[in-house]
């Protein structure tokens, strides 16, 4: 599978499937049609689409992941891949069975990536980390002294430096509303990597929330939240005007996600990276090893 993004926001579409290919036909323009190998995340952003369930069955057989959005273009669901491993159900005993001290652990490593993250997106803006780089040296097992929280405080400060009062919130408008984009589809990327691995979503390593079925994704998302960040930085530092969540701004977020991360001396793209992470998170479960692949950051 290749790591090809397809949001359909532009025209109305028909999706169908042909000899095995995905086909999207818009009136009065050409036809498209595209291996379902090919696709990683099919977005279905545009109100009047239409599909056929081949369309989903053949997705979803290739390892693919629907993103459906809401009328404000905001993805407000996700479907996944029923059969992702072969070892599937002995993984979901492990992960369900993993003791609170192994769970700490990992997290632990999450949030030591997340921070450096931030402090590396800091330090490629302003030439100073603020300290952050300490922190995520400070993280322990389970962040019990919430260091999470603290380097959020100095890193959106900073971030956004022309803003002092900037709050990251998922529910105001602005420069939140172009996060939640790039957020839900890197969720998307995360949830897949995770069901490739032979995990279950819903078995999260910190999040909690009973109405949330991707909580894992959740979970290992989190240190590469600062692709993201600096993606809507550099679409929304003054002089540049505000930026609506429109067709433009969708593709510069999504592009933002496909540019090479380093990732254990190596530069891979982000899908590798995440399926890295969530076989090593498999393999803690299984009692293979002490910590789990993670970005590091320098």
């Amino acid at each position: 599978m290749t790591d090809r993004i397809i949001d359909l926001s532009r025209d109305p579409a028909r999706l169908s499937v042909r000899n095995g290919l995905l086909v999207i036909e818009r009136s009065e323009l050409p036809e498209i049609t595209v291996p379902f190998d090919d696709v990683a995340v099919l977005i279905g952003t545009h109100r009047q689409l239409s599909f056929t369930q081949t369309v989903f069955s053949e997705l979803m057989e290739a390892g693919g992941v629907f993103v459906a959005c809401d009328h404000r273009g905001m993805p407000a669901g996700l479907m996944l891949p029923m059969e992702g491993n072969h070892v599937q159900a002995e993984r979901f005993a492990a992960q369900a069975a993993a003791p609170l001290p192994t769970r700490k652990r990992l997290w632990q490593g999450v949030i030591r990536a997340k921070v450096a993250g931030q402090a590396r997106a800091l330090r490629a803006l302003h030439g100073d980390d603020f300290g952050l780089m300490t922190l995520a040296r400070r993280v322990g097992s389970g962040d019990p002294r919430n260091v999470e929280g603290q380097a959020a405080r100095r890193y959106w400060t900073k971030l956004f430096a022309d803003d002092p009062k900037f709050i990251r919130d998922r529910d105001k408008p602005g420069r939140n509303t172009l996060l939640n984009y790039g957020y839900a589809v890197l969720r998307g990327i995360a949830a897949r990597a995770v069901c490739g691995a032979g995990l279950h979503p819903s078995f999260g390593i910190h999040h909690h929330n009973r109405y949330d079925a991707f909580l894992l994704a959740d979970d290992l998302m989190e240190p590469f939240r600062p692709l993201v960040d600096l993606a809507v930085v550099a679409l929304t530092a003054p002089p540049l005007p505000q930026r609506e969540l429109d067709p433009e701004t969708k593709r510069a977020l999504v592009a933002a996600l496909l540019e090479p991360v380093e990732f254990q001396g190596e530069q891979r793209s982000l899908f590798d990276a995440l399926a890295r992470m969530a076989a090593s998170m498999a393999k803690v479960y299984l009692g293979l090893r002490k910590g789990m692949d993670l970005p590091e950051w320098s």
